[in-house]
C-alpha cells in the first residue's frame, strides 16, 4: 500500500505520474499492464515536458515524471526535488516527418519545400524535446531561414500531430510512437528523419522526493526495465539502445 504521507497521493494504492506527450500511446498499455500485475491505480498527466516540469517546481503532487529528455529530470534532481538514484533511460525517441495524407510523398527532404505546403507543424522548442529535435534537423539541412514564415508550433507532441490530423498544417514533424498507434486508415505518410541530423532523444524516468519511500512507485519504475516492457517499447516506435 501506497500511503499519503509517503508518497503524497490523493489515495492509498493510487501512482499520480506525469508523462511527457509523445509516451501518451505506449503508457497505456504499460498502464494496462501494471495494474492487471498489481492491482494498483496509476493516473497520469500528459504534457510537454517543459509545461510538466514547471508544474512540478510549482508544487504537482506527482510522485514519477517521465520526461522527453534528459535535462529536466537532471535539473530536478539539482533542484532537490527528485532522487538520482532512481534516474534511468527508459525510452529513446525517433522523429519522422509526418502527413495525414497517405498518397503525399515525404520520403525525404524535398517534402519541406513542395509548393502546395503552406504549414509545417513542430512541438515549441523552448518546451518539448521533439521540438528541438526538429529545429536541429531543420538548421542541418539549412533550411531554418527558408521555411520560417510556414511553421506553426504545438505547445507539444500532442497538438503538434493535431495540427496535421486536423489539415491545419500539411506536413509535421512528429514522434514515431505517435505514427505507429495511428489506425492503417489513418496513418497516412511519414518519412524517418535520419538520426544523424538530430541529437538523440533519450528520455529520462526519475522519482519524485515527495514519493521516496512509496513502495508501489519502486514497484512502477522497476516494472518499466524489465525485459518485457522494454521490449514492448522497442516495438512502439523507440530505439534499442
Amino acid at each position: 500500500m501506497c500511503a499519503y504521507l509517503l508518497c503524497g497521493a490523493a489515495t492509498s494504492e493510487e501512482l499520480l505520474i506525469a508523462v511527457a506527450s509523445n509516451f501518451a500511446g505506449p503508457m497505456a498499455e504499460l498502464v494496462k499492464r501494471f495494474e492487471a500485475q498489481t492491482g494498483h491505480d496509476i493516473q497520469v498527466a500528459y504534457g510537454s515536458s517543459g509545461r510538466l516540469f514547471a508544474q512540478i517546481r510549482s508544487g504537482a503532487p506527482f510522485q514519477i515524471f517521465l520526461s522527453a529528455d534528459q535535462d529536466k529530470p537532471a535539473r530536478l534532481i539539482d533542484l532537490g526535488l527528485a532522487d538520482p538514484a532512481s534516474r534511468f533511460t527508459y525510452a529513446s525517441g525517433e522523429l519522422v516527418l509526418w502527413s495525414a495524407d497517405s498518397r503525399r510523398r515525404v520520403g525525404d527532404p524535398n517534402a519541406l519545400l513542395s509548393p502546395d505546403v503552406q504549414w509545417i507543424a513542430l512541438a515549441n522548442p523552448r518546451l518539448a524535446p521533439y521540438g528541438t529535435a526538429a529545429a536541429e534537423v531543420l538548421d542541418e539541412l539549412d533550411l531554418s531561414a527558408h521555411l520560417s514564415g510556414k511553421i506553426v508550433q504545438g505547445e507539444n507532441i500532442a497538438q503538434t500531430l493535431q495540427f496535421v490530423e486536423s489539415g491545419n498544417a500539411q506536413l509535421g514533424f512528429v514522434a514515431r510512437s505517435q505514427v505507429l498507434s495511428l489506425t492503417e486508415t489513418h496513418a497516412g505518410a511519414n518519412w524517418v528523419v535520419p538520426y544523424h541530423l538530430y541529437r538523440p532523444i533519450k528520455q529520462d524516468a526519475v522519482l519524485l522526493n515527495r514519493a521516496l519511500g512509496c513502495q508501489v512507485c519502486t514497484e512502477f519504475l522497476g516494472f518499466l526495465r524489465e525485459d518485457a516492457q522494454r521490449s514492448f517499447i522497442s516495438a512502439s516506435g523507440y530505439r534499442d539502445d
